[in-house]
């Protein structure tokens, strides 16, 4: 009520191109994207643009990784040491520095999401020492959560580069989730080494304690790894292995070498030759050495008796690049027998098809695991007897190669950018592999109906929302379904063509960086020509949900009206379905474009070609929370 009298006040008796210049300036407000202040800062000093790009100011830091673990399976400690040399591109002087060690989740201490077994806890971390350009540091980690900062002696100045030289040891939880223990001689050994956590334009040093719940936020490294194993102990791991010959016997060696040309399944270790000895080198300890550049994180995996199937695919048809795809797996597992075909599938299609971007690396290791979790190069999925379910995960976990392991976003704040567009490409490839009709029914049955039939407050929570803010199946929901479906209702808006192309400009210009929501959204408004504000804030700023009804029938002959209520806000497509008389149908499809001008409400008028008897609107994979209001029939 103030408002309006107030804007009757300012515009009574004023002439009428001032009154239009205050109407017009109210919209233009209304359809600018909400900025935190600590965003609005990194774009005001121009680390970022409001044309999508990085700004002219933009940096990031980065570390170079010498590290070598050792994982001793009787005791199932992991010991290591490590060389960081990390360059402050920053404008800023750091006087201390945020190491993040993700694994103390497992000490009794730590806050979690929810119950854990007596399993899942150990003593966490143990830093042995601590050593910063030379000089010695006294750290006692003991009370160390998974994120700590650590003053420093000397400043890292801008652009200079300081080394660190740490070792460390930990145990593996016996209870395995994304890490630990797989079985008494199998280990999936991930965040197993101390980081220097993200320092950067927005937020400066990321402190954010971890949680089971949260996924992540890395720099982009560069990687050497020494794996110390004992003999017979295969190593799996991101990046390329370099010394095949030094760690394998010469028939595994060489049929490694033959399957990274090869499109054939090759075994390169059966189970026979596991249990006999006759894969790996037979020394007490076998050094595995892996390099991976420019990425977000390194993680590996070991056994002495799990198979090993590899082949490889062209991921690029222009350079004719392969990617080498490899299994490890327990021979029980009747769907991993199976990983190495569907990894490459999932490879050449994502490839080739959406997002259409040759997969970035040199390869992809499934490994049979219980977490359904992906690293780079590397995902970690449990096995069921279920063969269409185990093809969907692993589907999905590879996704991730692209959003964040491409892009680098930041997860633990916006789960939505890396979980929202793994979930629109594990749909995407599945109506692929499965067939339009049955990939939106798994889509809709595990993802949308879990959401759209649950009334909870929190499930209407903005996707914006801080992924460290909602808990439960509201993260879940913002995280997964609802940005996926904001993804595929623009898909359908803009078209295949124009949303690849925006898709793709976004990717180009922040791969191997740190993007944010806003760059994802300015980048297509600029690329697609249009100002999207208003899509942005109705399906990442509101609290809309998904719910249709039609208002009003009225027609003239064949001429008909159809008034629409966007009861529950979100500007989604769906189809308008009339039925004849003579038992006929007819669709008429509508993008979200239908709500631009009101988002609750819109008339549609159509042309009949006969005597429609019902009028009915079906959303497909956009699930409308009450479908009992989208029927009309004639009296």
């Amino acid at each position: 009520m103030m408002k309006k009298n107030l804007f009757r006040l300012l515009t009574t008796g004023f002439p009428a191109t001032l009154a239009l210049i205050i109407t017009a300036s109210t919209t233009l407000q209304a359809q600018e994207l909400y900025l935190p202040r600590n965003i609005k800062a990194a774009y005001d000093k121009g680390s970022r643009s409001k044309d999508g790009k990085p700004g002219k100011q933009y940096w990031q830091n980065q570390g170079k990784y010498d590290m070598t673990i050792q994982v001793t399976p009787n005791t199932k400690m992991v010991e290591g040491t490590e060389m960081i040399k990390y360059t402050n591109h920053s404008p800023d002087t750091l006087h201390q520095v945020a190491i993040r060690f993700v694994n103390n989740l497992h000490k009794p201490e730590a806050p979690r999401s929810g119950y854990v077994s007596p399993d899942f806890l150990s003593a966490g971390l143990n830093i042995k020492s601590f050593e910063v350009n030379g000089q010695n540091y006294t750290i006692d980690s003991k009370d160390w959560g998974t994120v700590e900062e650590v003053p420093l002696k000397s400043a890292i100045l801008p652009g200079q580069t300081a080394v660190f030289n740490i070792s460390w040891s930990y145990p593996l939880s016996k209870q395995s989730g994304r890490e630990g223990q797989l079985d008494s001689t199998t280990f999936f050994v991930a965040y197993a080494f101390p980081r220097i956590s993200v320092y950067d334009d927005y937020n400066g040093w990321d402190m954010i304690p971890h949680t089971d719940r949260a996924e992540f936020y890395n720099d982009f490294n560069d990687y050497h790894l020494t794996v110390k194993a004992p003999k017979n102990y295969v190593v799996w791991a991101t990046g390329d292995l370099l010394n095949p010959d030094e760690v394998l016997q010469p028939l595994p060696a060489e049929r490694l070498k033959k399957s990274y040309t090869s499109g054939d399944i090759i075994a390169i270790a059966t189970a026979e030759e596991m249990a006999k000895g006759q894969v790996t080198q037979q020394r007490e300890w076998n050094s595995w050495k892996f390099k991976a550049a420019h990425i977000t994180d390194i993680t590996f995996s070991l056994s002495n008796h799990y198979l090993w199937d590899a082949s490889s695919v062209v991921v690029d048809a222009k350079t004719n690049r392969r990617a080498s795809v490899q299994t490890a797996y327990d021979a029980k597992a009747k769907d991993f027998a199976q990983a190495t075909g569907w990894s490459k599938q999932a490879l050449d299609w994502f490839s080739n098809h959406w997002p259409g971007i040759p997969y970035p690396f040199s390869k992809m290791t499934a490994v049979q695991g219980f977490a359904d979790m992906e690293y780079p190069m590397m995902v970690n999925d449990s096995s069921t007897p279920d063969m269409e379910f185990s093809q969907f995960v692993l589907n999905h976990e590879i996704a991730h190669t692209y959003f964040p392991f491409y892009m680098g976003t930041n997860e633990t704040r916006y789960a939505h950018m890396d979980e929202g567009w793994a979930t629109t490409l594990e749909y995407l490839i599945g109506t692929a592999q499965l067939g339009k009709k049955k990939a939106d029914d798994n889509y809709k049955k595990f993802r949308v109906n879990r959401w759209i039939y649950d009334p909870a407050t929190e499930e209407d929570q903005p996707i914006i929302s801080l992924s460290t803010q909602v808990s439960g199946t509201g993260y879940g929901n913002n995280a997964y379904v609802k940005p996926s479906l904001a993804y595929l209702a623009l898909k359908d808006m803009l078209g295949d063509v124009a949303f690849k192309k925006s898709l793709h400009a976004y990717m180009e210009r922040w791969n191997g960086k740190h993007p944010i929501p806003w760059d994802f959204f300015y980048t297509i408004n600029a690329v697609s020509g249009q100002n999207l504000n208003w899509y942005w804030n109705n399906w990442f700023f509101s609290n809309n949900y998904i719910d249709l009804s039609i208002a009003k029938v009225s027609n003239t002959g064949l001429k008909y009206q159809i008034s629409l209520r966007n009861t529950g806000g979100f500007a989604v497509p769906f189809d308008v379905k009339l039925s004849y008389n003579d038992g006929t149908t007819e669709v008429f499809h509508q993008t979200p474009a239908i709500w631009k001008a009101n988002q609750k409400a819109a008339v549609i008028s159509l042309n009949a070609k006969k005597a429609v008897s019902e009028i009915n609107l079906n959303g497909g994979i956009f699930v409308d929370a009450n479908d009992k209001d989208n029927t009309w029939k004639s009296k």
